[in-house]
């Protein structure tokens, strides 16, 4: 017979712990969403892109001469970002200048990079 999710794991006395675990764990909803958004960082691309933004504002063109790519592809990624509120932007006649979209993105970067160097 299996155990519901509804009952107490008996095997060890981590149940305080477990409880506490329970309360704070978010949503499914949330935790789908906030899965996906770090889903947007596994990409080696927009991690260029989004540590190129970290040094400021840049076109497209710049973007794409940075990472020797065409402005096409760039512009393809900077969509992506954009849908997930990691860049913004402002047009200036025919040209779309992109940069990160607040602190926290800037914040996410250093604390993954911070993280990683650790190690």
């Amino acid at each position: 017979m299996t155990e519901t999710n509804n009952q107490s794991n008996s095997c060890c006395n981590c149940s305080f712990v477990a409880e506490q675990a329970k309360k704070i764990i978010p949503k499914d909803t949330l935790i789908y969403d906030c899965a996906d958004f770090f889903k947007v960082f596994s990409d080696s691309t927009r991690m260029k892109i989004l540590w190129s933004l970290d040094a400021g504002e840049l076109c497209v063109c710049d973007i794409a001469d940075i990472l020797g790519m065409t402005t096409s592809a760039v512009s393809h990624q900077l969509n992506i970002l954009r849908r997930e509120k990691l860049v913004k932007y402002r047009k200036s006649g025919k040209n779309t200048f992109y940069s990160l979209d607040d602190d926290h993105v800037k914040d996410i970067l250093e604390k993954g990079l911070e993280h990683i160097l650790e190690k």
